[in-house]
């Protein structure tokens, strides 16, 4: 399996608040902020391989909208190809337990879902979906708002793709692009490619940028031009997947995905202007 830390982590208690919709061909669960006063923005959640009905998706989207002024959607860029939340457990079963047998099944059981997920899932299939639902997007509500693109793990190599600076209509899809760590990566190809401002969050320990790529990415980075400045936060002893899937109950790890959340939202609020 090319990312095990992509099926790895807990799932989170607690209520969306928000609703479903269809939206631009897709289904998509949509929150409003909870402050008073005219929507400033649009983030778009490029979700985790979990996909938009997970969770922890549902609740970063609330907290997003609870600390901004903009509106957030979680569309189903997988087409109701997601991984099962069930592969979680197997994984961290046949990891954990000293049982041959139970070990052997619950990796068997892992990779029997591992398998359809990147055959509907790859990169190459899926990102013309996504790159249309920000045309859609773009053309309509933002046209008068500024876009915001908010990847993870599967969902970050997206958010690294639009930021190379597709345009519609003379408009680049999206004005900004946060990610925490993102998956799948062409370093240092996909880097180099950066043309608009990304904010980029990852764990020390994380198993996709590895520590061996920092200096890589922050020497591409530091010669961006200012229309295309960027940033990378390295999180100390923080693990792939961190911003979404991080166990509530271990305080420090908690605190780091709420601070990723904020590095998110600052990042946002720098550089989101009146389109």
């Amino acid at each position: 399996m090319s990312c095990a830390a992509c099926f790895q982590g807990s799932v989170h208690d607690g209520a969306p608040r928000g609703k479903t919709i269809k939206l631009h061909g897709l289904d998509t669960y949509v929150v409003e902020p909870t402050r008073e006063g005219q929507v400033k923005g649009i983030i778009v959640i490029i979700p985790d391989a979990f996909g938009w009905e997970f969770n922890n998706n549902r609740l970063l989207a609330d907290h997003y909208a609870d600390k901004s002024d903009y509106k957030v959607y979680l569309p189903d860029f997988m087409n109701g190809h997601a991984a099962p939340e069930w592969m979680l457990t197997s994984l961290f079963t046949a990891l954990q337990t000293h049982n041959p047998l139970t070990k052997i099944w619950n990796f068997l059981k892992t990779i029997v879902a591992f398998i359809p997920f990147m055959f509907h899932n790859n990169p190459g299939k899926t990102h013309p979906v996504v790159k249309g639902f920000f045309e859609q997007l773009r053309k309509e509500e933002g046209s008068t708002l500024p876009i915001g693109a908010a990847g993870f793990c599967w969902g970050g190599k997206h958010a690294i793709l639009l930021s190379h600076g597709s345009t519609i209509d003379g408009k680049t899809l999206v004005d900004a692009v946060f990610t925490g760590h993102p998956s799948f990566l062409d370093i240092p190809g996909d880097i180099e490619k950066i043309a608009l401002p990304v904010s980029i969050a990852v764990g020390d320990k994380d198993n996709q940028i590895k520590a061996k790529h920092f200096d890589i990415i922050n020497s591409i980075l530091a010669g961006k031009p200012d229309s295309a400045k960027s940033v990378m936060t390295v999180y100390e002893d923080a693990t792939h997947g961190f911003c979404v899937r991080a166990a509530i109950d271990m305080e420090e790890l908690a605190q780091k995905a709420a601070r990723a959340e904020d590095q998110c939202i600052e990042w946002f609020q720098a550089h989101f202007k009146s389109t």
